[in-house]
């Protein structure tokens, strides 16, 4: 996907400022990623992130009100992200099984980085989403971050999949279980192989996760009789 103008819109209610809007606010993106990374969420500070790229720590202030502002940004940008790859990947395919598989696929592949975005480590940020973004949906302001419209892009993207699991079974009663139970499964796969191997099959030097969960998903959503 290289070769577009491709600009990720996110809700202003994940931000003060638009980070986008200037150099310093792609810096705090790219940095702010960086460090998150290598700290972990919990050890991660505003004012180190000052330190790594030389400003002051109120100056990150006037983008994001809080960390927790900050993670909620890089998730909706990173479903954002993902959104896009589907809408792009799926345009052309007509065949509903293949679709699907396309989409089961690109929610479960290995995050390669897209140079369409030169201020965000795309790998870095899966690794992020996977390790630390279930802070922001497990925390007592859950309904309200729901209602201020925080996971929109998310309940999207399993929304869009979820209807083509209904375009192959129309009687189907849990798509929007199973597909949301893809993600999080290949997210916990994924951490497994890295951090917890004997309690996956999944290798991290295969192309296997994608083929288990597409087999899953197929196998699951077949009608009785077949």
């Amino acid at each position: 996907m290289t070769g577009l103008n491709i600009h990720i819109d996110i809700s202003p209610d994940t931000y003060l400022k638009d980070p986008n809007s200037s150099e310093l606010g792609k810096n705090i993106l790219s940095n702010g990623i960086i460090l998150i990374h290598e700290l972990g969420f919990e050890a991660f500070t505003f004012k180190k992130l000052g330190a790594k790229i030389g400003s002051s720590e109120s100056s990150i202030y006037r983008y994001f009100e809080s960390k927790h502002m900050f993670l909620s940004y890089l998730t909706t940008w990173y479903w954002s992200w993902v959104e896009y790859k589907l809408i792009f990947s799926l345009n052309g395919i007509i065949e509903p099984t293949e679709r699907l598989t396309k989409a089961i696929h690109i929610i479960t592949e290995t995050i390669v980085e897209d140079n369409q975005f030169s201020h965000i480590n795309e790998v870095l940020l899966d690794q992020i989403i996977m390790e630390e973004s279930s802070k922001i949906y497990y925390t007592k302001e859950v309904d309200q971050k729901n209602e201020q419209g925080y996971f929109t892009v998310y309940k999207r993207v399993v929304q869009r999949i979820s209807e083509l699991v209904m375009d192959i079974h129309p009687n189907f009663k849990f798509p929007h279980t199973l597909i949301s139970t893809v993600i999080k499964g290949s997210h916990q796969q994924r951490f497994f192989a890295q951090h917890l191997p004997a309690l996956t099959d999944i290798l991290q030097s295969k192309e296997n996760m994608s083929s288990f969960f597409i087999q899953l998903v197929l196998k699951t959503i077949e009608p009785h009789g077949k």
